[in-house]
């Protein structure tokens, strides 16, 4: 998931490593900052792969004498289509609570069908861990009162995000409907005026 979120962020614009690093906290949140010891490692295999080459920064030649010239990021042709063919992925490693969350925050560049799927997908999973909780909160004794609430809050947190998926999955539904006779009828944005009249 760290592959998809560099090419993402580089997919917008070229980025210095500790900008990257910035970036992937601001965007996946706090909770899941990467350090430079993942992420340096994961831009040289992207390297390696031919995804990204690392570049000099432009800058005044003067500056570069006093310093070492900073070093930027930036995305080939051929990581282009590698970040193209992970959005597009909807595989189980994209329902699980990383792969989502990363997943999730690049879905504006994630195809409509795959994005559905991808959500279903995430649902599916969501559902059967709250079933889980069900049946361990059933079978828990008076005396678990820590284990308990703990479970308790987990169903509260998964049912939650059961409805959540439950609107995006509909809104998906909804707008592919809307797209759907568009799709249906290529040649109908080139009908004439007078031909849309005799067709009424």
């Amino acid at each position: 998931m760290l592959e998809l979120a560099v090419l993402g962020l580089l997919h917008d614009s070229p980025m210095h490593g500790y900008e990257i690093r910035k970036r992937l906290t601001e965007l996946l949140g706090p909770f899941r900052a990467f350090s430079y010891g993942s992420l340096y490692p994961a831009l040289r295999r992207a390297q390696d792969a031919g995804y990204i080459v690392e570049e000099a920064a432009p800058g005044p030649p003067a500056a570069a004498r006093k310093r070492r010239a900073r070093r930027v990021y930036q995305l080939t042709p051929a990581g282009q289509e590698r970040f193209s063919a992970l959005v597009a992925d909807t595989g189980p490693q994209n329902y699980t609570d990383d792969g989502f969350g990363v997943h999730l925050a690049f879905f504006t560049a994630t195809p409509a069908q795959a994005r559905l799927r991808i959500l279903e997908g995430r649902r599916r999973q969501v559902e059967e861990r709250r079933e889980e909780l069900r049946r361990a909160l059933a079978a828990g004794g008076a005396s678990e009162t820590y284990t308990r609430q703990l479970h308790e809050l987990g169903l509260e947190t998964t049912e939650r995000e059961v409805r959540w998926l439950n609107e995006l999955i509909a809104a998906e539904s909804r707008s592919d409907q809307l797209d759907r006779p568009a799709r249906s009828a290529p040649g109908a944005d080139r009908l004439t005026p007078n031909e849309g009249k005799n067709g009424d």
